[in-house]
């Protein structure tokens, strides 16, 4: 199937990618055109641009609105993924999550630097993979019990991570 989205992709255009081709169709084709054109003259999904089929719902970004319509949402790691991906989509907040600034600052590097919308998809790829893998671990352990919610990879711990996967390698 075909997918339709404005050129120049960003955060929502490059996590929506993913998100089809690894949970909705692998199969997907993606198109990118001018941010002008008439989605109800395209032919195919379109998503992340005026009119589309799939866009922002009231403070849902294309992504959590794609994972609502595809039910995706029992996938936890998918959800939390969602809410970093919203807040590095659209203007700060003041409960914008610590991950937001780091996936937008990558993802304005890929737009800076890589003129091909298609050969962004490529690049971005493994980086959403990793977020997933992130979001995976930050879901999977216990919240904690009061206090502000902290990112859940502490440094202290990657290191002791980092430290016994390199002994184990020895």
């Amino acid at each position: 199937m075909r997918w339709i989205t404005r050129r120049n992709i960003h955060v929502d255009r490059t996590s929506c990618p993913w998100l089809i081709r690894k949970f909705i169709d692998p199969q997907a084709e993606f198109i990118f055109v001018e941010a002008s054109s008439d989605p109800a003259t395209l032919n195919g999904h379109t998503f992340d641009m005026r009119g589309a089929e799939y866009g922002h719902e009231g403070e849902r970004c294309t992504f959590q609105v794609m994972l609502e319509r595809h039910n995706l949402t029992d996938d936890a790691a998918l959800v939390e993924m969602g809410r970093i991906i919203r807040d590095a989509d659209v203007p700060p907040s003041r409960t914008r999550r610590p991950e937001a600034g780091g996936l937008d600052a990558l993802i304005r590097g890929f737009q800076l630097s890589v003129p091909d919308d298609h050969e962004k998809l490529l690049l971005t790829r493994t980086v959403y993979d990793a977020l997933y893998a992130y979001c995976q671990a930050k879901v999977a352990e216990p919240r904690p019990r009061q206090g502000a919610p902290r990112p859940r990879l502490r440094y202290t711990r990657r290191v002791a991570t980092h430290l016994e996967e390199d002994d184990e390698d020895k």
